[in-house]
């Protein structure tokens, strides 16, 4: 009996782990957060009212914050009204022909420090109003209307009825819960549905229906996690004191679900499906959505925060993401808030008397300057009022910053005292003697080479992309970088990455391998076509089906079932111009030029601002021999985005292929003005002018060498004054050409040189 008595509960728990299994494969059902309360009241009580319960609202009384008792906001000279309706909100605002139109607001957008606004139109679109309420006190110059983007016009992605201010793409996946965008490619229309309107407690825990099986069960089943498909509780359960650091160190770090819970939404990136097939939470979180990684773009070089990155890109270049702590291990879940003051924060793991103290804060306690997040989470603030820290931790770097100009938080307070880069290293070497931190090899120096162009930055990468000691995120930061290189170093980096453990090297060798022909590209990516994860491989699709007229029969079908995960990727996405752009390229590349043509004038008409569309569709009428077509096309661009320097630069080569030069010069010198630092641009620039202006098309080539560093471009520059040299003004400017090309080229370049200007005179 007592033998049955044990098989009989070994049954039962194997029973109640299969009922776990099934559980979690099937798809639960959302049901609402009414349901958590009458068990959780005390955690609902601290969700209510929080950035989470207020990230989206019915616009209503009771969520509404901002002054619509017919006041007025003046913007540009014109008058916008904000008003009641009986129990309604509206507001009488331009429109993108100048004429104003009266609009009811839908929904409210968050609701401190500031509260923003949306009105939903027919075709299913919610769209967020430019002017935002200012919900901080009066004293601290709130309590007013003001315009998020002062400057912008209906040319720019982020004018408010545009793509860049949509809800639907934009928003609409953090701000609520169970969110569906159910885009319709052939209407142009949205059926965007929620479960609630706002972040709920299944926006986090996930679908709660087995969770209230599990509750209401007599027998309490033995389920994981309760009955929810993810677990959201801390990585590291106890921190221990371990000889020879100053710090508390994990005793054991083990793999829970909640940092890429939270990463969902605080993270800059591309959402690739919302279908419930791609878990980014018990999967990979490249199977649902791409993680920017740090650009020039987003980042500073040493990877502090420029652009809004919403934390999870500083967070994994961080120790404390190294080291397992997780985002409760500072943040109370259901407010949001800090769990405890902001100093004890730190002081959980970093013992007092080390860093609470002015040895080490060289500041006086108890002041701002002495506080933790003053040196190592500095603010940048976005949309004019809302502060964010960067979550990166970084130790002040004063001497990077000397050299490649990025900022750090001592000259933040100190440079209105006339300080500088040089006294504040001092300082830090005075106070800090034995530092690991100052003087030390960093990655911003590889990043500002690449920046730069510096010709050591091919090595420099490639030594960032391979070192184990570097996040994995600056690795794959790097290896993204090395996109145009093709030479040893580059090669040994994305062999290996190609082959990493970690999804996001794997991703990023991707970008990075676009130095390489075709074949070669293609040994190196062709077994990431069936990587598990979903971003990887269609990536490895997307980039790999441009040389599909080169492919053999077999490599066609090789690459066939990861294209059509990137076109379903491109499909989800096709309410942007990008995904239209996307799907035109796959096609272009596979020789349908007329389902390549349908898509790139898709992406012009639900985005006419998106450049990429206009330089591809024209690219497509290029092949087709058509270049009245790819004149039409481009100057369409130019009228839809004139601020594209890549329309105007495309436009130029057409008017160079047709020999019309004038107009070619035009438009690739403004192409060059606007970019700024494109050396290619001025390049040919430079070419252009010297039949009409020698000394500025040799301007135009000083300045492509100095922004390349490409002896190729110091020699036309030569070149070109040597052709001419016989012109009043130019023999000067050819001899420091000369002496300066002399110290980098052989004798025989120079004696062609100097051969050529003989015979120009």
């Amino acid at each position: 009996m007592k033998v049955v008595f044990k098989l009989m509960g070994l049954t039962t728990l194997l029973s109640n782990v299969l009922v776990s299994f099934s559980l979690l494969a099937s798809n639960a059902t959302f049901i609402g957060s009414e349901s958590c309360i009458d068990c959780h009241s005390e955690q609902v009580s601290a969700w209510q009212g929080s950035h989470h319960d207020m990230a989206m609202r019915h616009a209503t009384s009771d969520a509404v914050l901002g002054d619509f008792n017919d006041a007025v906001f003046s913007h540009n000279g014109e008058d916008n009204r904000f008003y009641r309706k009986d129990n309604e909100y509206w507001v009488n605002i331009q429109e993108p022909n100048d004429g104003y139109s009266d609009y009811k607001i839908s929904y409210t957008f968050g609701f401190e420090p500031l509260q923003q606004y949306m009105v939903e139109f027919p075709d299913g679109r919610i769209q967020l109003i430019p002017f935002a309420w200012d919900s901080r006190d009066k004293k601290e110059g709130g309590q007013r209307w003001f315009h998020l983007y002062p400057d912008q016009t209906i040319h720019d992605e982020f004018y408010w009825t545009n793509t860049g201010q949509n809800w639907n793409f934009m928003c609409a996946d953090c701000h609520s819960t169970n969110l569906q965008k159910n885009y319709d490619i052939e209407s142009d229309t949205y059926q965007t549905s929620w479960s609630e309107i706002n972040v709920s407690c299944e926006a986090c825990h996930g679908p709660a229906e087995h969770h209230v099986k599990w509750a209401n069960n007599d027998q309490n089943q033995r389920i994981n996690h309760f009955g929810f498909d993810r677990d959201l509780s801390q990585a590291v359960e106890e921190w221990v004191i371990k000889e020879g650091h100053s710090t508390l160190q994990p005793k054991n770090i083990r793999q829970t679900h909640q940092v890429q819970t939270c990463a969902q939404c605080h993270s800059r990136r591309t959402q690739l499906t919302d279908s419930r097939d791609y878990d980014h939470v018990q999967g990979s979180f490249f199977d649902r959505y791409r993680l920017n990684l740090v650009s020039s773009e987003l980042y500073y070089h040493d990877g502090q925060i420029y652009d809004e990155n919403y934390v999870y890109g500083s967070f994994l270049q961080s120790q404390m993401a190294e080291k397992g702590v997780t985002c409760t291990n500072c943040h109370d879940p259901h407010t949001a808030k800090l769990k405890i003051p902001q100093e004890a924060v730190c002081l959980q793991c970093h013992v007092a008397s080390e860093y609470h103290s002015p040895k080490h804060t060289m500041h006086k306690m108890g002041t701002e300057a002495a506080q933790c997040t003053t040196c190592h989470m500095p603010e940048t603030t976005y949309m004019q009022v809302d502060p964010r820290r960067d979550h990166s931790w970084h130790v002040p770097r004063p001497d990077l910053s000397q050299h490649i100009n990025t900022p750090n938080v001592c000259l933040d307070c100190h440079q209105s005292e006339g300080k500088d880069n040089q006294w504040a290293t001092k300082k830090l070497i005075e106070h800090f003697p034995n530092s690991k931190y100052l003087n030390q090899q960093h990655f911003a120096v590889a990043f500002y080479a690449d920046a730069i162009g510096h010709r050591g930055a091919e090595g420099a990468l490639s030594m960032i992309a391979q070192d184990h000691s570097q996040a994995p995120i600056i690795r794959a930061s790097a290896l993204e970088r090395m996109a145009g290189n093709a030479g040893n170093n580059t090669t040994v980096a994305l062999a290996r990455a190609v082959k990493n453990d970690d999804e996001m090297l794997r991703v990023a060798s991707i970008a990075g391998s676009a130095g390489y022909d075709w074949q070669d590209r293609w040994k190196m990516l062709s077994p990431l076509l069936d990587d598990p994860v979903l971003a990887v491989r269609s990536d490895a699709a997307g980039a790999l089906v441009f040389y599909w007229s080169q492919l053999s029969s077999e490599q066609k079908a090789q690459l066939t079932p990861a294209l059509n995960d990137y076109i379903m990727i491109q499909e989800f996405n096709a309410d942007r111009g990008f995904g239209r752009t996307n799907l035109g390229n796959v096609y272009a590349s596979q020789g349908d030029y007329q389902t390549a043509i349908n898509w790139y004038k898709g992406s012009i008409i639900i985005e006419p601002y998106f450049e990429n569309a206009y330089v591809n569709l024209a690219d497509v009428y290029r092949r087709l021999s058509d270049e009245d077509m790819v004149i039409s096309t481009l100057q369409q661009g130019v009228t839809n985005q004139p601020n594209s320097h890549a329309i105007r630069y495309s436009l130029g080569l057409s008017y160079m292929r047709q020999d019309d030069y004038k107009n070619a010069a035009e438009q690739i010198g403004q192409a060059a003005e606007m970019a700024q630092h494109n050396p290619q641009y001025w390049y040919l620039y430079g070419l252009l002018l010297e039949q009409t202006n020698v000394k500025q098309a040799d301007d135009a080539l000083s300045k492509s060498y100095a922004l390349s560093n490409n002896p190729e471009m110091l020699y036309a520059r030569c070149e070109v004054l040597a052709r001419n040299y016989s012109q009043a003004g130019i023999s000067t400017r050819y001899q420091t050409c000369l002496s300066e090309l002399s110290k980098i080229a052989p004798k025989n370049v120079i004696d062609q040189l100097e051969s050529t200007r003989a015979t120009s005179q």
